[in-house]
């Protein structure tokens, strides 16, 4: 497990303790050893030591932190604090916190502030965590290594000329960097799980409509989920716990009742793994992320679980599938931004027309402007019927499919990634190659069932190797009780 470092003052010595959950640091805030404040502080030090570097948070509410640290100290002592009393939570800038800058980190959303908070967020408040700033991310969530952003590259804190995956990469990295306790993220394709393995941390993609979209900035609305970064499954549970559940302004939130998830986290029963066949035999496949998979099986079959290899001959359609129907939502979602209302506005405008041409041109950043092309073209009337009909009814085969694997299996192990983090720049000239490396992560998105990247081990030049597990619909209950099983018996 992860741990983060506190610095807490206590008799004018600075005491330093190690803490792997949050269910440590509350016994030590319920029985006045750090406070909160003591929390905020020691994230705001490790934010000013190493923000610069990585570029992970574009905006740090310091002093806002603060009173809010003080507040909620008040009322621990008073015993009326909320279940995450002192937990230190980082947003991506997809998430609307009200009164607070929100830009999805595109240059066409410049000097926004949010109106509203997101449902996620006024949970979160509503049980005394405090949010301590807004983090990178590849623009408007498109990109799988955060190099896309207006506001620049963020890198891996395991090695800063890596990167930290995305489009949450930064959010992965500031649980990384112990800049924060735990992050939320988007996942439209893998956007959680991936830089989640590539910094060696906890990433959650639940089933699609367990926690509210109000709020989250659309990039493809059928396949959007907001997910949770965090150091321990302990924590992940818990937040989910939290923020999970119906929402009035969410029309696609379920209503599939949410469970005590930090009460249910024992695994005592044998279960029924599948593994992707080709997650061991493909030489595409980084070898320590082979050797990893190979380890967790071997471990699972001498414990008693049943684990057998699968192949899934559809493969090679989820990605084609997923790129024409997100960027055809893309396409749609994005048309709101055009400089009449707010954000950027072209200073080379001669009349109406060139005010949209002009400022999406220069708002908006090339990867973006590719996607939004291209679903503007699967959506012309010529070729709507040969490509976003045709996607939607493979999307359905695609899921048909992978619900007769859960009738027999109850998990699915995969890699979260072909490789580990990958070098800064590596697919600069070759986008193509970029997104095939969502191949094992945009499943669960196209289907909408719920993904758990846990760490296992590191490669030989110390980048983290994380694995991937696949549940059926609303399963998360058995999802992080089976990985924390996993991530107690670590490559």
């Amino acid at each position: 497990m992860l741990a983060i470092i506190i610095f807490a003052s206590c008799k004018n010595q600075t005491a330093l303790k190690n803490y792997s959950t949050y269910s440590e640091i509350r016994q030590d805030l319920e029985a006045g050893k750090i406070s909160c404040l003591d929390l905020v502080n020691a994230h705001l030090e490790q934010i000013t030591a190493r923000n610069t570097e990585l570029n992970v948070f574009l905006s740090v509410y310091n002093q806002e932190a603060q009173e809010k640290a003080k507040t909620i100290d008040e009322k621990i002592k008073a015993g009326k604090a909320g279940k995450l009393a002192g937990l230190v939570v980082g947003l991506k800038d997809v998430i609307s916190y009200a009164n607070h800058p929100l830009q999805a980190s595109s240059k066409i959303l410049n000097g926004f502030i949010a109106q509203f908070s997101a449902t996620v967020v006024e949970r979160l408040l509503a049980e005394d965590a405090i949010i301590i700033g807004r983090q990178n991310c590849d623009e408007f969530a498109m990109g799988s290594t955060n190099e896309n952003s207006a506001f620049g590259i963020t890198r891996n804190a395991a090695n800063p000329n890596h990167v930290p995956g995305g489009s949450s990469g930064a959010s992965a990295v500031a649980v990384q960097a112990n800049m924060c306790q735990v992050s939320l993220g988007s996942d439209t394709g893998g956007s959680v799980r991936q830089p989640a393995a590539f910094c060696g941390v906890y990433g959650l993609k639940p089933t699609y409509g367990r926690i509210s979209r109000y709020g989250l900035i659309a990039y493809a609305s059928s396949f959007d989920c907001i997910g949770i970064f965090g150091k321990s499954i302990d924590d992940v549970a818990l937040v989910l716990e939290v923020i999970a559940g119906v929402d009035n302004y969410d029309s696609t939130a379920s209503h599939t009742p949410v469970p005590a998830y930090t009460q249910n986290l024992q695994l005592n029963e044998k279960v029924k793994v599948a593994y992707l066949r080709e997650s061991l035999e493909s030489e595409a496949i980084q070898p320590e992320i082979r050797k990893a998979m190979q380890e967790k099986i071997t471990f699972l079959q001498k414990e008693g679980h049943i684990v057998e290899a699968i192949d899934f001959p559809l493969l090679e359609y989820i990605l084609p599938t997923y790129y024409i129907l997100t960027t055809a939502e893309a396409s749609s979602n994005l048309s709101r931004y055009d400089g009449v209302r707010y954000g950027f506005r072209s200073e080379k405008v001669e009349d109406l027309d060139s005010l949209y041409k002009k400022t999406r041109s220069e708002g908006f950043g090339k990867d973006v402007q590719r996607r939004i092309m291209l679903g503007t073209f699967v959506l012309s009337a010529n070729y709507y019927d040969a490509y976003y009909t045709k996607a939607q009814k493979v999307r359905r085969i695609i899921k048909e499919a992978t619900d007769k694997i859960f009738e027999k299996f109850d998990f699915w192990l995969m890699p979260a990634a072909p490789t580990t983090a990958f070098p800064i720049g590596n697919f600069a000239s070759d986008p193509l190659q970029m997104f095939l490396a969502d191949v094992f992560t945009v499943q669960a998105n196209v289907v909408g069932i719920p993904g758990l990247a846990v760490p296992c081990g590191v490669d030989k030049k110390g980048l983290p190797v994380g694995l991937q597990i696949l549940a059926h619909h609303f399963k998360e209950e058995k999802l992080l009780t089976f990985g924390k099983y996993l991530a107690l018996h670590s490559c």
